[in-house]
């Protein structure tokens, strides 16, 4: 029985076109698989135009080094629909009366982008409302009406 299985068989042109068939098969098929996600993915996109980008870098490095002196920290939370933002300066004391807006969005991907304006309360805190699935997400979180610059922070944050 087994030396009928294991005898040797002639290769015809039919297993070469089979072999052939399988293996560029293999390799066009995972091929489009890639173009696929790599079509419908993050581009990675991050500035239309570098050159231009390149002119304003002395002026953003600056004002981020001016946005680093004033020392303020952010806490962020996301617990029953509402996403949160804690400000302190660099006193430890709370920032209040200012306009907080954040961009959430995957890091990976620009398709659940939402912009939402947060609302001040009396202890500093700013919230707003907005639905998170589970994953990793990014907030771009703006600070303006304090006299100062734009304070601008981008936060990492887990949803469970």
């Amino acid at each position: 029985m087994l030396a009928r299985l294991f005898r040797p068989r002639e290769f015809t042109g039919r297993h070469m076109w089979a072999v052939m068939i399988l293996f560029f098969g293999t390799i066009i098929s995972v091929n489009l698989v890639l173009a696929y996600f790599a079509n419908s993915s993050w581009s990675g996109l991050v500035v239309q135009n570098s050159y231009v980008a390149s002119q304003h870098f002395d002026t953003e490095t600056a004002a981020k080094r001016r946005q680093a002196a004033l020392g303020w920290t952010v806490r962020t939370s996301y617990q029953d629909g509402v996403f949160t933002v804690s400000l302190v300066d660099g006193m430890g004391r709370a920032i209040r009366d200012a306009s907080v807006e954040a961009t959430i969005g995957h890091p990976a991907s620009e398709r659940e982008d939402r912009t939402i304006v947060l609302q001040a309360d009396s202890g500093g805190t700013y919230a707003a409302p907005t639905e998170l699935g589970a994953g990793l997400w990014e907030a771009a979180i703006v600070v303006t009406g304090t006299g100062e610059q734009p304070w601008e922070k981008a936060v990492r944050f887990v949803v469970e």
